[in-house]
């Protein structure tokens, strides 16, 4: 895939085209503000008096309903949660989605799945950073960027593509490089990648470690240094240098164990597991549970949530964070001074 980068992109085809962010969460609050430094015309729509409303206005953005917003852009990007798509959409956007607008997403999700069926004249584009929020503000503010994809899936104007990489080069993505993808395949490697590997796969591989530890004698606290905490250090070295760098920073032993032994807990059951999810993401039928289980009031993740908190895992994790945590002496810090 061809990597787009500063030279392919250009502020130019948003320069006074007013852009409506709707939600102020993460994403909401990064890309707005980082629109905001890139010269773009931004509003910021939310429900009218709320802690994200207030947050908008405090950090210097013009705020309005989420309908006023979508009234007056050219341009409206939604980043609110997915599966609040449907709803706030039909309530509040749709009706202001007229000929000749843009609408635009940083994940495919609800028009993946048919929870959104833009009308025809209207433009429909992805910007998807691959990063946090937070990291990616963090990283526009050092004078970088994060990686980032974008998609077109219509183009009626015959600009949707330049608009989307706008957005994009607003946002410092083509700092570091961009790729242009489909609304599919941004949607189902998103997923199967939270699910299999990232969140799902992660979560389940640490906790699974901890308590075998645990299991056979060994210290929780022991447990929790060796199967969470250092986790982080493994993948900094990964993100620095890919695989290579982190068999090159651990030891020897570590290497020839993590080599000969790794595959075992990962084989290929464990891989033919995850060709299951990714079908289940291809197919649709992981969506239809989640917008099941959102509109049944989330029964099942409460319970999840409620659960793993309360797992030894993370009651020892709460104990051990604790005596790491910087505390200040005042006598001793008053005779620095």
């Amino acid at each position: 895939m061809r990597v787009l980068t500063l030279k392919d992109a250009s502020l130019a085809p948003l320069k006074g085209v007013p852009i409506a962010v709707i939600g102020y969460g993460a994403q909401g609050r990064a890309q707005a503000l980082c629109f905001k430094d890139s010269g773009l015309q931004v509003v910021v729509g939310v429900r009218e008096g709320g802690p994200s409303w207030n947050q908008a206005k405090q950090d210097g953005l013009r705020v309005a309903s989420i309908a006023e917003a979508a009234r007056e852009a050219e341009l409206i990007h939604v980043l609110i949660p997915d599966e609040c798509h449907k709803d706030v959409y039909d309530r509040e956007i749709a009706p202001h989605v007229t000929q000749g607008k843009t609408l635009s997403f940083s994940h495919g999700f609800s028009v993946v799945y048919g929870r959104i069926s833009p009308p025809a004249g209207v433009d429909v584009i992805l910007v998807a950073p691959k990063a946090p929020g937070t990291e990616e503000r963090k990283a526009f503010l050092q004078g970088f960027g994060v990686p980032g994809l974008i998609a077109v899936r219509k183009n009626e104007s015959g600009g949707a593509r330049d608009k989307a990489l706008a957005l994009a080069h607003a946002m410092g993505l083509t700092r570091a490089g961009v790729l242009e993808c489909t609304f599919e395949e941004e949607t189902y490697e998103d997923l199967f990648g939270e699910q299999a590997v990232l969140c799902g796969g992660v979560s389940e591989l640490v906790k699974a470690g901890f308590e075998t530890l645990v299991e056979a004698g060994f210290p929780p606290e022991m447990a929790y240094f060796e199967c969470l905490h250092e986790l982080k250090l493994i993948v900094d070295l990964m993100y620095e240098g890919g695989l290579t760098r982190m068999w090159d920073v651990v030891s020897n032993t570590a290497e020839y164990g993590g080599r000969t032994l790794g595959p075992k807990v990962i084989g290929p059951e464990v891989r033919e597991r995850m060709r299951e999810l990714l079908k289940d993401v291809q197919t649709g039928e992981f969506a239809k549970r989640w917008v099941a289980e959102y509109e049944a009031g989330l029964p099942n993740l409460r319970s999840m949530r409620k659960a793993e908190a309360e797992h030894p895992i993370e009651v020892v994790g709460r104990q051990v964070r604790s005596l790491f945590q910087k505390k200040v002496d005042p006598a001793a810090q008053a005779k620095a001074s």
